[in-house]
């Protein structure tokens, strides 16, 4: 059992240090891609393969080899980990709490509002660079294009997507006459346009249903980082044991060893016996 926390930090720190291998190359593999989609991954995918890669490095050499440094090291790195883990986790939960769905009568799918999402959400959305490369992910996924072929039935029986029910339709309560909208609608009536260039791109409820998505994936997202977050948590646990153990292999002492037999005489020690046995014999 002494050993069983070395031998099991080494053997887990081996699994995530070949894991942080297809990290990277994913990470370098978007960098090449044009989508905006994709490459805005990058940069998050390379530095969680190299941060693992080196973590996982530093725990492996200190657990097998008992470099008791490299495992504080590791330690000190999964400490910041966790916490930073933590942080995330419970700002994810703080931010995605609720949703803008609405129901709408006679319809299968929902509806969107931008003002139903939390105030950090509503202000990243509307940021101008950041909704113009939202935008050309929307488009660029041909969501909209896929939907052209539909007939007015397809709309009553079908469910759609949130990107679907925001950026491909009107609103379902807009009316229009002669092609335009009437007065005293809701305004992304307004900034509807049946070109398929167009649509509801430039809508609110477009917004809305990119935040619902986005809204989500964060939510499936934390509750996945809970699961790791316990698991970090024992695995630092057992690196604990290991650097202890490290420590002990360093300082030579065995395990159970009582260190008071260890422990060294006086300075003057030998010189006081020398002059006890001079005067012995003198007298």
């Amino acid at each position: 059992m002494y050993r069983f926390s070395n031998t099991l930090i080494g053997y887990l720190n081996l699994l995530t240090l070949l894991a942080s291998i297809p990290i990277i190359g994913g990470g370098l593999w978007l960098a090449r891609s044009s989508a905006t989609c994709e490459s805005s991954l990058q940069t998050p995918l390379l530095v969680l393969g190299f941060v693992v890669l080196l973590v996982s490095l530093a725990g492996f050499v200190g657990a097998c080899f008992n470099v008791a440094w490299a495992l504080w090291l590791y330690l000190l790195v999964m400490l910041f980990l966790i916490a930073a883990l933590l942080g995330l986790t419970a700002f994810g939960f703080a931010v995605t709490g609720g949703g803008g769905a609405v129901d709408v009568p006679g319809r299968v799918y929902h509806e969107y509002r931008l003002d139903h999402y939390s105030g950090w959400l509503r202000h990243r959305i509307t940021e101008p660079g950041y909704w113009k490369a939202a935008m050309a992910c929307v488009v660029g996924s041909k969501t909209c294009a896929k939907m052209a072929p539909w007939t007015p039935l397809d709309y009553l029986q079908r469910d759609l997507s949130p990107i679907q029910s925001g950026c491909c339709k009107p609103p379902t309560s807009c009316t229009y006459a002669a092609g335009s909208a009437m007065a005293a609608q809701d305004e992304d009536c307004y900034r509807w346009n049946n070109a398929a260039d167009v649509l509801c791109y430039g809508c609110d409820s477009c917004k809305a249903g990119v935040l619902e998505q986005v809204r989500r994936d964060w939510h499936k997202l934390s509750v996945l980082n809970v699961v790791i977050l316990m698991f970090l948590i024992g695995i630092y646990s057992v690196g604990c044991c290991a650097f202890r153990n490290a420590r002990r292999a360093e300082s030579e002492y065995a395990y159970g060893e009582n260190r008071m037999s260890k422990v060294h005489p006086r300075w003057d020690y030998f010189w006081w016996r020398w002059w006890r046995d001079r005067r012995e014999q003198l007298y």
